[in-house]
Protein backbone atom coordinates (compact mmCIF):
# COMPACT_ATOMS: atom_id res chain seq x y z
CA UNK A 1 0.00 0.00 0.00
CA UNK A 2 1.30 3.11 -0.82
CA UNK A 3 -0.26 6.53 0.04
CA UNK A 4 0.21 10.28 -0.55
CA UNK A 5 -1.52 13.23 0.90
CA UNK A 6 -3.06 16.36 -0.03
CA UNK A 7 -4.62 19.65 1.04
CA UNK A 8 -6.77 22.24 -0.88
CA UNK A 9 -6.90 25.47 0.80
CA UNK A 10 -8.53 29.12 -0.50
CA UNK A 11 -5.15 30.74 -0.40
CA UNK A 12 -2.84 28.01 -1.85
CA UNK A 13 -5.20 26.05 -3.84
CA UNK A 14 -4.25 22.15 -3.51
CA UNK A 15 -0.54 21.27 -2.74
CA UNK A 16 0.94 17.97 -2.00
CA UNK A 17 0.11 14.28 -3.92
CA UNK A 18 3.17 14.21 -6.62
CA UNK A 19 3.88 10.97 -7.75
CA UNK A 20 0.92 9.52 -6.82
CA UNK A 21 -1.48 9.64 -10.73
CA UNK A 22 -1.53 5.58 -10.11
CA UNK A 23 -4.02 5.90 -6.90
CA UNK A 24 -6.55 3.42 -6.59
CA UNK A 25 -8.91 5.35 -3.77
CA UNK A 26 -9.05 9.02 -2.98
CA UNK A 27 -10.78 10.18 0.88
CA UNK A 28 -11.41 13.09 0.81
CA UNK A 29 -12.83 15.55 3.85
CA UNK A 30 -13.78 19.23 3.60
CA UNK A 31 -15.42 21.52 5.27
CA UNK A 32 -15.89 24.38 2.73
CA UNK A 33 -17.99 25.75 -0.47
CA UNK A 34 -15.12 24.33 -2.45
CA UNK A 35 -16.21 20.10 -1.15
CA UNK A 36 -19.35 20.88 -2.70
CA UNK A 37 -18.41 22.21 -5.87
CA UNK A 38 -18.72 20.12 -8.94
CA UNK A 39 -14.91 21.95 -9.13
CA UNK A 40 -13.40 20.06 -6.04
CA UNK A 41 -14.40 16.38 -7.26
CA UNK A 42 -13.31 17.11 -11.01
CA UNK A 43 -9.65 18.79 -10.17
CA UNK A 44 -9.45 15.67 -8.19
CA UNK A 45 -10.48 13.56 -10.75
CA UNK A 46 -7.69 15.06 -12.91
CA UNK A 47 -4.69 14.24 -10.17
CA UNK A 48 -6.07 10.84 -9.89
CA UNK A 49 -8.07 9.44 -13.21
CA UNK A 50 -7.91 6.10 -11.50
CA UNK A 51 -9.37 6.33 -8.59
CA UNK A 52 -12.44 6.26 -6.64
CA UNK A 53 -13.02 9.99 -5.06
CA UNK A 54 -14.82 9.24 -2.19
CA UNK A 55 -15.47 10.98 1.28
CA UNK A 56 -18.21 13.48 3.19
CA UNK A 57 -18.17 17.04 4.46
CA UNK A 58 -16.93 17.37 8.23
CA UNK A 59 -16.77 19.16 11.09
CA UNK A 60 -13.11 19.61 11.22
CA UNK A 61 -11.05 17.81 8.87
CA UNK A 62 -7.71 15.51 10.21
CA UNK A 63 -5.03 15.30 8.11
CA UNK A 64 -1.84 13.94 9.76
CA UNK A 65 -1.79 15.17 13.33
CA UNK A 66 -3.33 18.82 12.18
CA UNK A 67 -7.25 19.76 12.60
CA UNK A 68 -8.47 22.15 10.13
CA UNK A 69 -11.32 23.93 9.02
CA UNK A 70 -12.52 25.56 6.03
CA UNK A 71 -10.54 23.42 3.71
CA UNK A 72 -10.37 20.02 2.35
CA UNK A 73 -8.01 17.51 2.92
CA UNK A 74 -7.37 14.19 0.60
CA UNK A 75 -5.65 10.96 0.76
CA UNK A 76 -4.53 9.18 -1.79
CA UNK A 77 -4.06 5.09 -1.64
CA UNK A 78 -2.32 2.76 -4.24
CA UNK A 79 -2.91 -0.76 -3.30
CA UNK A 80 -0.39 -3.80 -4.22
CA UNK A 81 -2.72 -6.79 -3.47
CA UNK A 82 -5.50 -5.70 -3.05
CA UNK A 83 -8.71 -3.98 -4.89
CA UNK A 84 -11.70 -1.68 -4.29
CA UNK A 85 -15.29 -1.41 -5.43
CA UNK A 86 -18.18 1.30 -4.98
CA UNK A 87 -21.74 1.30 -4.19
CA UNK A 88 -24.05 4.29 -4.07
CA UNK A 89 -27.35 5.59 -3.86
CA UNK A 90 -29.07 8.15 -2.48
CA UNK A 91 -31.39 7.23 0.88
CA UNK A 92 -33.51 10.60 1.19
CA UNK A 93 -37.27 10.42 1.82
CA UNK A 94 -36.51 6.71 2.37
CA UNK A 95 -38.55 4.94 5.15
CA UNK A 96 -37.07 2.88 8.44
CA UNK A 97 -37.62 -0.60 6.39
CA UNK A 98 -36.81 1.56 3.24
CA UNK A 99 -33.17 2.75 4.37
CA UNK A 100 -32.64 -1.00 6.14
CA UNK A 101 -33.86 -2.34 2.47
CA UNK A 102 -31.17 0.40 0.76
CA UNK A 103 -28.46 -0.34 2.59
CA UNK A 104 -28.27 -3.98 2.65
CA UNK A 105 -29.06 -3.12 -1.61
CA UNK A 106 -25.77 -1.32 -1.30
CA UNK A 107 -23.85 -4.11 0.95
CA UNK A 108 -25.16 -6.84 -1.56
CA UNK A 109 -23.67 -4.89 -4.29
CA UNK A 110 -20.22 -5.19 -2.99
CA UNK A 111 -20.97 -9.31 -2.14
CA UNK A 112 -17.51 -11.41 -3.47
CA UNK A 113 -15.74 -14.11 -1.73
CA UNK A 114 -12.58 -11.84 -0.77
CA UNK A 115 -14.23 -9.10 0.32
CA UNK A 116 -12.92 -8.28 3.33
CA UNK A 117 -14.60 -4.88 4.95
CA UNK A 118 -16.68 -2.05 3.99
CA UNK A 119 -16.56 1.54 4.72
CA UNK A 120 -19.71 3.76 5.13
CA UNK A 121 -19.78 7.82 4.50
CA UNK A 122 -23.66 8.70 5.01
CA UNK A 123 -25.55 12.12 4.92
CA UNK A 124 -25.31 13.46 8.38
CA UNK A 125 -29.10 14.80 8.52
CA UNK A 126 -31.34 13.63 5.87
CA UNK A 127 -30.63 9.96 6.88
CA UNK A 128 -31.26 8.04 9.96
CA UNK A 129 -27.94 6.46 11.19
CA UNK A 130 -29.79 4.00 13.48
CA UNK A 131 -31.77 1.96 10.70
CA UNK A 132 -29.21 2.77 8.62
CA UNK A 133 -26.52 0.53 10.77
CA UNK A 134 -29.45 -2.00 11.21
CA UNK A 135 -29.17 -2.37 7.60
CA UNK A 136 -25.79 -2.71 7.19
CA UNK A 137 -26.00 -5.43 9.75
CA UNK A 138 -26.31 -8.26 7.87
CA UNK A 139 -23.38 -8.00 5.52
CA UNK A 140 -21.35 -10.59 6.54
CA UNK A 141 -17.81 -8.32 7.13
CA UNK A 142 -17.09 -5.90 9.39
CA UNK A 143 -18.51 -2.68 8.54
CA UNK A 144 -17.42 1.03 9.31
CA UNK A 145 -17.47 4.52 8.77
CA UNK A 146 -19.22 7.66 9.95
CA UNK A 147 -22.07 10.05 8.90
CA UNK A 148 -21.14 13.62 7.26
CA UNK A 149 -21.02 16.51 9.22
CA UNK A 150 -21.20 20.47 8.92
CA UNK A 151 -19.20 22.29 11.69
CA UNK A 152 -21.99 23.14 14.02
CA UNK A 153 -24.45 24.75 11.64
CA UNK A 154 -26.49 21.44 11.18
CA UNK A 155 -28.04 22.66 7.84
CA UNK A 156 -26.65 20.48 5.21
CA UNK A 157 -24.01 17.45 4.52
CA UNK A 158 -22.33 16.31 1.48
CA UNK A 159 -21.23 12.98 0.33
CA UNK A 160 -18.60 12.58 -2.45
CA UNK A 161 -19.16 9.14 -4.23
CA UNK A 162 -16.72 9.41 -7.16
CA UNK A 163 -19.26 12.13 -8.50
CA UNK A 164 -19.48 15.84 -7.42
CA UNK A 165 -21.01 15.98 -3.43
CA UNK A 166 -24.62 15.81 -3.21
CA UNK A 167 -26.78 16.01 0.00
CA UNK A 168 -28.83 12.95 0.62
CA UNK A 169 -26.27 10.39 -0.62
CA UNK A 170 -24.68 7.15 0.74
CA UNK A 171 -21.69 5.74 -0.39
CA UNK A 172 -20.05 2.49 0.16
CA UNK A 173 -16.49 1.32 -0.53
CA UNK A 174 -16.01 -2.27 -0.44
CA UNK A 175 -11.94 -3.58 0.19
CA UNK A 176 -11.25 -6.69 -1.44
CA UNK A 177 -8.23 -9.22 -1.73
CA UNK A 178 -5.17 -9.19 0.33
CA UNK A 179 -5.93 -6.45 3.07
CA UNK A 180 -6.66 -6.72 6.71
CA UNK A 181 -9.29 -4.37 8.11
CA UNK A 182 -9.68 -3.79 12.13
CA UNK A 183 -11.39 -1.03 14.11
CA UNK A 184 -11.76 -0.20 17.40
CA UNK A 185 -14.42 2.48 19.29
CA UNK A 186 -14.09 3.78 22.62
CA UNK A 187 -15.93 6.95 24.39
CA UNK A 188 -14.78 8.03 27.60
CA UNK A 189 -18.40 9.58 28.91
CA UNK A 190 -19.45 8.52 32.06
CA UNK A 191 -23.08 8.63 33.64
CA UNK A 192 -24.45 10.87 35.76
CA UNK A 193 -28.07 11.59 37.68
CA UNK A 194 -31.32 9.45 38.15
CA UNK A 195 -32.46 7.17 35.04
CA UNK A 196 -35.06 8.22 33.12
CA UNK A 197 -37.40 6.74 31.19
CA UNK A 198 -38.06 7.28 27.76
CA UNK A 199 -42.38 7.62 27.45
CA UNK A 200 -42.97 8.71 24.62
CA UNK A 201 -40.16 8.44 21.50
CA UNK A 202 -40.82 8.32 17.47
CA UNK A 203 -37.50 7.34 15.47
CA UNK A 204 -35.11 9.84 16.92
CA UNK A 205 -37.42 12.29 18.14
CA UNK A 206 -38.41 12.10 22.02
CA UNK A 207 -41.27 13.73 23.05
CA UNK A 208 -41.54 12.72 27.18
CA UNK A 209 -39.17 11.60 29.45
CA UNK A 210 -40.77 10.12 32.64
CA UNK A 211 -43.99 11.72 31.18
CA UNK A 212 -42.58 15.09 31.22
CA UNK A 213 -41.91 17.48 27.92
CA UNK A 214 -38.85 15.94 26.90
CA UNK A 215 -37.27 19.43 26.30
CA UNK A 216 -38.68 20.97 29.20
CA UNK A 217 -36.95 18.60 31.26
CA UNK A 218 -33.25 18.87 29.38
CA UNK A 219 -33.32 22.36 29.88
CA UNK A 220 -33.49 22.28 33.83
CA UNK A 221 -30.40 20.25 33.58
CA UNK A 222 -28.48 22.02 31.53
CA UNK A 223 -29.24 25.35 33.27
CA UNK A 224 -27.61 28.28 32.36
CA UNK A 225 -26.61 26.12 29.06
CA UNK A 226 -29.65 25.74 28.06
CA UNK A 227 -30.01 29.17 26.35
CA UNK A 228 -27.11 27.97 23.96
CA UNK A 229 -29.01 24.84 22.51
CA UNK A 230 -29.05 22.78 20.52
CA UNK A 231 -24.87 23.35 19.97
CA UNK A 232 -24.24 22.48 24.28
CA UNK A 233 -26.12 19.67 23.93
CA UNK A 234 -23.49 18.12 22.41
CA UNK A 235 -21.66 18.25 25.59
CA UNK A 236 -24.67 16.72 27.65
CA UNK A 237 -25.72 13.36 25.79
CA UNK A 238 -28.03 10.57 26.77
CA UNK A 239 -26.90 6.91 27.27
CA UNK A 240 -29.86 4.56 26.39
CA UNK A 241 -30.69 0.56 26.74
CA UNK A 242 -33.60 -0.70 26.19
CA UNK A 243 -33.36 -3.10 29.53
CA UNK A 244 -31.26 -2.37 32.99
CA UNK A 245 -29.01 -5.47 31.57
CA UNK A 246 -28.56 -4.06 27.86
CA UNK A 247 -25.55 -2.41 27.02
CA UNK A 248 -25.75 1.39 26.68
CA UNK A 249 -25.16 3.27 23.53
CA UNK A 250 -24.66 7.13 23.47
CA UNK A 251 -26.62 9.53 21.39
CA UNK A 252 -25.90 13.05 20.65
CA UNK A 253 -28.51 16.14 20.29
CA UNK A 254 -28.95 17.28 16.88
CA UNK A 255 -32.17 19.71 17.08
CA UNK A 256 -35.32 21.08 19.33
CA UNK A 257 -38.42 22.10 18.81
CA UNK A 258 -39.32 24.51 21.00
CA UNK A 259 -42.98 24.34 20.17
CA UNK A 260 -43.66 20.86 20.22
CA UNK A 261 -40.68 20.65 23.63
CA UNK A 262 -39.35 17.68 21.69
CA UNK A 263 -35.96 16.96 21.30
CA UNK A 264 -34.28 14.86 17.93
CA UNK A 265 -30.73 13.20 18.36
CA UNK A 266 -28.67 11.79 16.38
CA UNK A 267 -30.17 8.23 16.01
CA UNK A 268 -33.20 6.40 17.12
CA UNK A 269 -34.11 6.74 20.98
CA UNK A 270 -36.68 3.46 21.31
CA UNK A 271 -39.74 4.17 23.61
CA UNK A 272 -40.07 2.56 27.16
CA UNK A 273 -36.13 2.57 26.74
CA UNK A 274 -33.65 4.10 29.75
CA UNK A 275 -31.70 7.00 29.51
CA UNK A 276 -29.44 8.81 32.09
CA UNK A 277 -27.70 12.03 30.98
CA UNK A 278 -23.64 12.23 30.65
CA UNK A 279 -20.48 14.15 31.35
CA UNK A 280 -17.11 13.16 30.39
CA UNK A 281 -13.39 14.95 31.40
CA UNK A 282 -10.67 15.86 28.78
CA UNK A 283 -8.61 13.23 30.13
CA UNK A 284 -10.93 11.06 29.74
CA UNK A 285 -12.16 11.87 26.13
CA UNK A 286 -7.94 11.78 25.63
CA UNK A 287 -7.96 8.46 27.25
CA UNK A 288 -10.47 6.70 25.03
CA UNK A 289 -8.79 7.73 21.89
CA UNK A 290 -5.83 5.73 22.77
CA UNK A 291 -7.75 2.99 23.76
CA UNK A 292 -9.49 2.69 20.63
CA UNK A 293 -6.44 2.98 19.00
CA UNK A 294 -4.73 0.00 21.26
CA UNK A 295 -8.24 -1.79 20.19
CA UNK A 296 -7.59 -1.18 16.37
CA UNK A 297 -4.08 -2.04 16.14
CA UNK A 298 -4.32 -6.09 17.34
CA UNK A 299 -3.54 -6.88 13.55
CA UNK A 300 -0.02 -7.98 13.44
CA UNK A 301 2.12 -5.75 11.18
CA UNK A 302 2.67 -1.96 11.37
CA UNK A 303 2.06 0.87 9.03
CA UNK A 304 -1.06 1.18 6.82
CA UNK A 305 -4.13 3.86 6.36
CA UNK A 306 -5.94 4.58 9.57
CA UNK A 307 -8.97 6.07 8.78
CA UNK A 308 -10.44 8.47 12.05
CA UNK A 309 -14.28 9.60 12.81
CA UNK A 310 -14.28 11.13 16.35
CA UNK A 311 -18.01 13.14 17.17
CA UNK A 312 -18.17 16.28 16.77
CA UNK A 313 -19.09 16.86 20.51
CA UNK A 314 -15.87 15.49 20.95
CA UNK A 315 -14.49 18.26 19.79
CA UNK A 316 -16.79 21.02 21.22
CA UNK A 317 -15.63 19.73 25.01
CA UNK A 318 -11.74 19.27 24.09
CA UNK A 319 -11.49 22.92 22.58
CA UNK A 320 -8.09 23.72 21.76
CA UNK A 321 -6.99 20.28 23.02
CA UNK A 322 -8.80 18.43 20.49
CA UNK A 323 -5.65 17.47 18.57
CA UNK A 324 -4.41 15.89 22.10
CA UNK A 325 -6.15 13.09 20.88
CA UNK A 326 -5.70 12.52 17.74
CA UNK A 327 -2.19 12.74 18.97
CA UNK A 328 -2.40 9.97 21.21
CA UNK A 329 -4.17 7.79 18.27
CA UNK A 330 -0.52 8.74 16.19
CA UNK A 331 1.27 7.83 19.41
CA UNK A 332 -0.55 4.61 19.98
CA UNK A 333 -0.22 3.53 15.99
CA UNK A 334 3.25 4.82 15.38
CA UNK A 335 4.70 6.86 12.68
CA UNK A 336 4.68 4.29 10.44
CA UNK A 337 0.67 4.48 9.77
CA UNK A 338 -1.14 7.18 7.64
CA UNK A 339 -3.94 9.31 9.73
CA UNK A 340 -6.32 11.08 7.99
CA UNK A 341 -10.02 11.44 8.84
CA UNK A 342 -12.93 13.99 9.73
CA UNK A 343 -15.15 14.57 12.89
CA UNK A 344 -18.81 13.36 12.12
CA UNK A 345 -22.19 13.93 13.27
CA UNK A 346 -22.21 9.81 14.18
CA UNK A 347 -20.16 6.92 13.98
CA UNK A 348 -20.54 3.56 12.18
CA UNK A 349 -18.06 0.37 13.75
CA UNK A 350 -18.72 -2.82 15.73
CA UNK A 351 -18.10 -2.83 19.17
CA UNK A 352 -15.94 -4.70 21.11
CA UNK A 353 -15.96 -8.54 19.60
CA UNK A 354 -19.46 -7.96 18.02
CA UNK A 355 -19.12 -7.86 14.06
CA UNK A 356 -22.56 -6.09 13.93
CA UNK A 357 -22.12 -2.46 13.02
CA UNK A 358 -23.81 0.14 15.08
CA UNK A 359 -24.10 3.78 15.41
CA UNK A 360 -22.32 5.56 18.17
CA UNK A 361 -22.06 9.04 18.98
CA UNK A 362 -19.57 11.04 21.16
CA UNK A 363 -16.76 8.17 20.56
CA UNK A 364 -13.67 7.96 18.41
CA UNK A 365 -13.87 5.42 15.87
CA UNK A 366 -10.77 4.26 13.75
CA UNK A 367 -10.36 1.86 11.23
CA UNK A 368 -7.28 0.13 10.29
CA UNK A 369 -6.55 -0.66 6.43
CA UNK A 370 -3.36 -2.57 5.84
CA UNK A 371 -2.25 -4.93 3.53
Amino acid sequence: MQTTQLRWTPQTQWRGGEGAGQADLVLAFGDSDYFQSPECHRDLKVRFPQALIVGCSSSGNIQGGDISDGDVVATAVRFERSRVRLSQASGTGSSKCGLRALARQLTDALQAPDLRHVVIFSDGLDINGSELAEGLGGCGVPVSGGLAGDGTRFARTWVMADAPARTGTLAAVGFYGGLAATTGCFAGWQEFGAERRVTRAEGNVVYTIDNQPALGLYKKFLADQAKDLPGSGLRFPLSIRPTRQARPVIRTLLGVDESAQTLTFAGDVPQDSLCRLMKTNLDDLIESAGLAAAAARHAPGSGGLCLVVSCVGRRLVLGQLTEEEIDQVRSTLGPETVVTGFYSYGELAPLGSDTHCQLHNQTMTLTILRE
